[in-house]
């Protein structure tokens, strides 16, 4: 059971900063679904998600009732659809998006993740076959989410996957251009994926996983930022540490609700995803803190070491509170998720540079940013090379959630609502990169993947 003396310490986080669990996440294998017809697979797609998720969402309606924790999303992650798909005599997996986006609307999540491709090394028929059903099955559907992983530590980048991906995401944001290419934002290309993200849009059920267990993602950049109003000057021993332990209070209250939440729908617990993560609302974003840290403006010299310095606390501080954190787990810095953010893009200060650079040391990579709608597919596909080269070399999870927003140019704004937000539209490079991304082939395993 939750011990409510734990939920009271954290009360007055939740009241007035911004606390909350932002998702649970139900991840459940699809394993047992494959199968060579198409509509007999949707079928028991259909059923099995029906059937394991049937409780998700009252379940974490009256935790938050009992207890007073708001949890803003409840979700699905399922194995890649490229796997269970594999034997389907289809040439499209769209009608498998269908199902998914059904069978979400059904439980009532919020968004179900998995239409998924992990081709690091190189992709099956199957895999060409989900990665070319992406553009279609964003604009068809309202819940599904997409990702593929394109490289790792291990593999290396599979460049043949990284210059289709650029065309893909072109062709996503055209489908979806009555809604300024809403599309994009469900649709994560990754190097390094983890197999138990409970967060979206790059969620699945790894292969590793168990038969269905629950994820939990936390949030709290309010709280932190609070935190730090209260020892302005101090040096930044004492930032870190008083990081540390507002981490390991937000973390153990992640723990205690996906504790109670697997206990209540009878599967195992997973872990808890100890990510900062912002929203559009005013008191909670990640720029605010590093900017409380002494910058004048996130995006200017110093960002990349302050956001360092938090990522870190952060990850000290939630280990502390839990035996099973897992997924990203660190700082998240989506731009139009993030009114800090936002607000420093618009001042010219945060960059696509210098978004890449503070990609080094935080969670994830380039995360729901908007740029032009004529930007090409090659140097979309440039910039997922960067980024996966960045993940690959130092051994961490790095994405690129990126929006072409169709017919809009530098300082125009994509509005998507919600947790979402609103994306300024941000310039990238002139100078081309298609003879670079028309090579091809795999961009060899760094030396360090030789751990053996």
């Amino acid at each position: 059971m939750l011990n409510r003396n734990d939920i009271l310490q954290t009360q007055d986080m939740i009241d007035k900063r911004h606390l909350d669990i932002r998702t649970i996440t139900m991840g459940i294998s699809l394993m047992d679904c494959c199968d060579p017809d198409l509509s007999v697979c949707c079928a028991k797609i259909y059923k099995k998600i029906t059937t394991c998720a049937k409780d998700l969402v009252k379940v974490g309606e009256d935790i938050e009732k009992e207890f007073g924790i708001p949890i803003v999303n409840k979700r699905i992650s399922v194995t890649p659809i490229s796997i269970v798909a594999g034997s389907c005599q289809a040439e499209s997996y769209v009608e498998i998006a269908r199902t998914l986006d059904a069978a979400a609307a059904a439980c009532g999540v919020n968004f179900i993740g998995g239409f998924s491709a992990l081709v690091q090394k190189g992709a099956t028929t199957g895999d060409w076959k989900l990665i070319r059903s992406i553009p279609q099955a964003m604009a068809v559907t309202e819940r599904v989410c997409a990702s593929v992983n394109v490289g790792s530590t291990k593999a290396g980048i599979n460049m043949d996957a990284v210059a289709e991906m650029g065309r893909i995401i072109k062709k996503t944001a055209e489908l979806t251009a009555d809604n300024q290419g809403l599309g994009c934002a469900k649709l994560v290309v990754f190097a390094n994926a983890v197999e138990d993200n409970p967060f979206m849009a790059g969620a699945f059920h790894g292969v590793g996983e168990p038969e269905c267990v629950l994820n939990v993602g936390v949030s709290g950049p309010g709280v932190v930022y609070h935190a730090l109003q209260g020892i302005k000057g101090q040096p930044f021993d004492v930032v870190a540490e008083t990081i540390k332990k507002t981490a390991f209070q937000i973390t153990r209250m992640g723990q205690l609700v996906g504790m109670e939440a697997s206990r209540r729908l009878g599967i195992p617990f997973g872990i808890v995803d100890l990510s900062l993560a912002p929203t559009p609302a005013v008191g909670d974003s990640v720029a605010r803190i590093l900017e409380e840290m002494g910058l004048e403006i996130c995006g200017t010299h110093g960002t990349t070491a302050a956001l360092a310095l938090l990522n870190d606390a952060v990850k000290k501080g939630g280990v502390m509170a839990s035996n099973h954190v897992g997924g990203l787990s660190g700082a998240f810095i989506p731009v139009s998720e993030d009114e800090g953010m936002i607000a420093a893009a618009e001042s010219g200060t945060l960059v696509m540079d210098k978004l890449e650079a503070m990609t080094c040391v935080c969670s994830v990579g380039l995360d729901m940013i908007a740029v032009p709608g004529d930007t090409s597919a090659a140097t979309i596909s440039a910039i997922i090379a960067d980024e996966a080269a960045i993940g690959m070399v130092n051994s961490k999870t790095t994405a690129v959630r990126i929006i072409p927003a169709p017919g809009m140019k530098v300082g125009d704004r994509v509005e998507m609502g919600g947790l979402l937000g609103s994306a300024p539209v941000m310039p990238v490079h002139e100078p081309n990169s298609e003879v670079f991304i028309a090579r091809g082939g795999r961009i060899p395993a760094p030396l360090q993947s030789l751990k053996n």
